[in-house]
């Protein structure tokens, strides 16, 4: 079973896009060489991938491409006169033929540009690799001497050094100390400044916490002094509802009538009986 018709279309991915060019793009030159060969043809062959690289074929007795390009439009031209069309459909094909032409030598001058700028590449490769190898050499002299120093810094490989070139070191190590004991003064007099200030906020902020604590402190002291004077207020208040004078008595008239005529009768029977008790006791007496 063979395999299905593959679809004609602009491939999505960059990378497969890339590496279908290349494939394509080889069969292609290699194809346009076997029939040049096999068929004694001439071939020319000009193309530009997406990113605008250029890749070329062509054979050894066509070095003018553009002689063959306008050689193409001419036998265009030629099928087209031979062809006897109509006015309509020969202006069309003029249109056309004037589109395709512009199209070519836009191809052209991107071609001739292309390869002028390869040319002038090629020609002073030469020349900037000479220039390479010149920056090359200067800068790895420079690395050593910059290691070098820096180990005569650190009090590495000092035998080698004449007096006045130790001379030179040690001033140039004092300058380098001076200059790093003035930084060091400095960032110590900003750090202490910031110190200052920070402490200077901290005492504000203490001062200002004390100033409300004693605010409320006073606030409680009064709230306690007016508490009492209430309390005293109201225990007067009960004392007095306390020794407030007791009503007077009722008068009940009825009732004190009743037990003086009661007192009465009695005084009246006491009197009645004592003569009796007399009379009694002189009878038991005889």
């Amino acid at each position: 079973m063979g395999r299905g018709r593959v679809q004609l279309k602009r491939i999505e991915n960059k990378i497969n896009r890339q590496v279908t060019f290349s494939k394509r793009r080889a069969g292609l030159l290699k194809k346009a060489h076997e029939i040049s060969i096999l068929c004694d043809a001439e071939v020319a062959l000009i193309v530009f991938s997406h990113k605008g690289k250029l890749f070329e074929y062509s054979t050894d007795s066509c070095p003018y491409k553009q002689q063959l390009l306008y050689m193409y439009l001419l036998l265009l031209l030629h099928q087209f006169l031979r062809a006897r069309p109509s006015l309509a459909f020969e202006n069309s094909l003029i249109q056309q033929l004037s589109k395709a032409k512009k199209s070519m030598e836009k191809i052209l001058e991107r071609y001739e540009r292309y390869s002028y700028a390869e040319r002038q590449l090629v020609a002073s490769e030469p020349e900037s690799q000479g220039n390479w190898s010149m920056d090359y050499n200067r800068l790895k002299a420079k690395v050593e001497l910059l290691q070098r120093n820096h180990r005569h810094y650190m009090g590495e490989e000092l035998e080698s050094l004449s007096l006045k070139e130790l001379q030179n070191l040690e001033q140039q190590l004092d300058t380098a100390l001076k200059l790093i004991r003035s930084k060091k003064n400095q960032l110590m007099y900003e750090s202490i400044s910031e110190l200052q200030r920070k402490e200077k906020a901290i005492q504000e902020q203490n001062t200002m916490l004390a100033k409300q604590i004693k605010e409320r402190e006073k606030t409680v002291a009064q709230q306690q002094q007016q508490q009492p004077q209430w309390g005293q207020q109201d225990h007067g208040l009960n004392t007095s509802s306390f020794l407030l004078p007791q009503p007077p008595p009722c008068l009940n008239i009825g009732g004190t009538y009743q037990e003086e005529a009661t007192e009465m009768r009695r005084n009246e029977l006491d009197l009645t009986l004592e003569p009796i008790y007399s009379c009694h006791l002189g009878c038991f007496a005889a």
